[in-house]
C-alpha cells in the first residue's frame, strides 16, 4: 500500500530503497483500492465543497483536475501526451519509442491534454453525484491492472514499465471492473455499469493497439490508459 502511494501519488509516505517482485506486484493490484478511492475522496470534497462556496461549476471542475494533476505529479498526463505523440510518429517500434521517450511534447500531446483536461473539467461541472468521481478515479487505476497483466512485456529493459510489465494475473482487472460496475449500480445506477463498461473497452483497445506499435508496455502507457479511462468514465456519466 505504502509502495503504491509513493509511485502513483506525491503523498509524503516513506521511501523503499529496494522492493521485490511480489511488493510491485501487489503495489499495481493494490492501486484501484489504495490509490484510486484515496484520490477520488479527495476530489469529491474538493469539487463539491468549492460549489458550496458558490464557484462557478466549470470553475470547480478545472481546480479539481488541476489537483488530481498536482497529486499525481502530472506523471499520467505527461504520459498520455508521450504516448500520443509516439503514436502519432508512425514509425517503427524503435522509433515510436524514441518519440516517446523525448522529454519534448508534440502537437498530438498538446491537443491530447487539451482535449483530455477539457472533458474532465466539463464532466466534473455537471457531475452531481459523488460516485461518479470515484467510480472514475478507480477505473483509472484499474486500466494499470489490465496494462500490466501477464503476457505483457516491457516495451524497453528500463523504466517504470520493466518494474510492473507481467505482475498481474488476467483475471484481476475482469474482476475490478464487475465489482465496480455492480457497486456502482447498487449505490447510484446503472449509468455506473456503462461508464464502467466504456472505460474498460477504452482501456482494453490503447494497450492492444501500444502493444501492437510498441511491442509491450512502458510507465506513459500505463499512464496513458489510466487517464483515456478516467476520462471515458467521466464524460459517460456527464449530467447524471
Amino acid at each position: 500500500m505504502i509502495l503504491a502511494l509513493s509511485w502513483l501519488t506525491v503523498f509524503p509516505v516513506p521511501a523503499q530503497m529496494s522492493v521485490t517482485a511480489r511488493q510491485r506486484a501487489l503495489a499495481i493490484a493494490l492501486a484501484p483500492l489504495v490509490v484510486g478511492l484515496t484520490l477520488g475522496g479527495i476530489a469529491t470534497s474538493v469539487l463539491f465543497g468549492l460549489r458550496w462556496l458558490g464557484l462557478p461549476n466549470l470553475v470547480g471542475g478545472l481546480l479539481t483536475v488541476a489537483l488530481l494533476a498536482l497529486l499525481t505529479r502530472g506523471m499520467h498526463l505527461d504520459g498520455l501526451a508521450d504516448t500520443v505523440d509516439g503514436l502519432g510518429s508512425y514509425g517503427t517500434p524503435e522509433r515510436t519509442l524514441a518519440v516517446m521517450k523525448d522529454p519534448s511534447t508534440g502537437a498530438f500531446g498538446v491537443i491530447a491534454l487539451i482535449l483530455t483536461i477539457g472533458l474532465q473539467a466539463a464532466s466534473l461541472a455537471v457531475c452531481t453525484q459523488w460516485t461518479v468521481v470515484v467510480l472514475s478515479t478507480v477505473a483509472g487505476r484499474v486500466a494499470f491492472v489490465w496494462g500490466c497483466r501477464r503476457g505483457v512485456p516491457a516495451a524497453r529493459p528500463d523504466g517504470f514499465g520493466a518494474l510492473v510489465a507481467g505482475t498481474q494475473p488476467i483475471w484481476l482487472a475482469p474482476l475490478y471492473w464487475a465489482a465496480l460496475a455492480a457497486g456502482s449500480t447498487v449505490v447510484w445506477s446503472w449509468r455506473g455499469a456503462l461508464a464502467v463498461a466504456l472505460a474498460a473497452g477504452a482501456t482494453v483497445l490503447l494497450a492492444w493497439h501500444t502493444r501492437r506499435r510498441t511491442g509491450g508496455v512502458t510507465g506513459d502507457i500505463l499512464g496513458a490508459c489510466c487517464e483515456v479511462a478516467t476520462t471515458t468514465a467521466l464524460v459517460a456519466c456527464a449530467g447524471a
